[in-house]
């Protein structure tokens, strides 16, 4: 089915979401490792480990994309590419996210990262100007607090400087239950200080306890969260107290969060009030454009299409885009879903 009202993904990541075309001529130019000898290989290499069912599989997939974009100028074109992508998938706006520590292994810190990912942002908006972009960075759990400790809090303190050029907020990502949430408390706290809004992942390998976390933490919005359902009284707080959910349904499956499409709870959260969002998470790796994540719903899930429309303003509402383009971007959405349900 073809979807013709504006499209909103919040939850997207910049080294799950590239044409492998692109990695594959990196690789080629800088003589790069590759886990595989042509481009379709690469293609077959990548598709093998997102479905095996393991996320230390799946995870190796993202080995060669990191391992390209580690200098400015291939950085600000696999950022560029994608927003021309998502431009050219009827997307209205994204945010889109990346942990600027994982980009400092061939001399750039993580400042120049950052200014690359903007300045791709810059290109990218400036070709295709009917599309809007936040950049989120992460901060990363890469198991052991003190492993990268010094890396996370130079985000977190850094963070703040690009929030009015492209940035929009912090996130925490990685792998989620390692070890405990509270553990990095000093630097959501730095970040929270400094006037960074706090989005974190959560409440998707790990349960409910996670979503609290974060939202204790200052998250105002949680990347997946769908293990909240489990709890009803959270459940109830968050629908009251507005805290959006980044719904990633194919991920979920792929990385067997949820056992299916028809048993995952997306559709029971979003009709308790809780501000559901429908996102990609990574579009590459996933193989899934927002097109068929509303297939997914539509079919499987237990939405009906105007809940689609709605659960788009759901994410202009939870965004972080500037307050005269949210209310702009509303009323495109509210006349399309107008025209459905007359």
């Amino acid at each position: 089915m073809k979807y013709t009202f504006p499209k909103v993904d919040l939850h997207l990541h910049l080294d799950g979401s590239f044409r492998p075309e692109t990695i594959w001529d990196l690789v080629q130019k800088q003589g790069a490792p590759a886990p595989a000898d042509t481009l379709e290989g690469y293609k077959a290499f990548i598709e093998k480990c997102v479905m095996s069912g393991s996320v230390n599989e799946y995870l190796k997939a993202f080995d060669a994309p990191l391992m390209v974009m580690q200098d400015r100028e291939s950085l600000a074109r696999v950022t560029r590419e994608l927003i021309e992508d998502l431009a050219n998938q009827g997307l209205a706006y994204a945010e889109i996210r990346f942990a600027p520590q994982l980009h400092v292994q061939k001399g750039m810190s993580q400042e120049d990262a950052i200014e690359a990912v903007l300045e791709g942002r810059r290109q990218g908006m400036e070709a295709n100007p009917g599309i809007k972009i936040g950049i989120i960075c992460c901060m990363m759990c890469q198991g052991d607090e003190t492993v990268n400790w010094d890396a996370n809090m130079k985000t977190a303190q850094i963070v703040h400087k690009y929030l009015d050029k492209g940035v929009v907020c912090i996130d925490f990502a990685g792998a989620e239950g390692f070890v405990p949430l509270s553990n990095f408390a000093e630097q959501f706290k730095t970040a929270r200080e400094l006037g960074t809004p706090i989005i974190c992942h959560a409440g998707d390998s790990q349960d409910w306890r996670t979503v609290k976390d974060a939202i204790d933490m200052g998250a105002v919005r949680i990347g997946h969260g769908h293990h909240i359902y489990e709890n009803p009284a959270l459940s109830r707080y968050a629908a009251e107290h507005n805290i959006a959910l980044e719904i990633c349904p194919t991920s979920n499956i792929q990385c067997q969060t949820r056992e299916s499409y028809e048993m995952h709870p997306a559709w029971n959260l979003y009709s308790i009030g809780i501000p559901v969002t429908i996102n990609t998470d990574n579009m590459t790796m996933s193989r899934v454009t927002l097109d068929d994540e509303y297939d997914h719903c539509l079919n499987e899930m237990g939405f009906e299409y105007e809940d689609l429309i709605l659960m788009n303003i759901n994410s202009v509402r939870y965004s972080f885009m500037k307050e005269d383009e949210k209310a702009e971007l509303i009323a495109r959405l509210e006349k399309c879903l107008d025209e459905v349900t007359q």
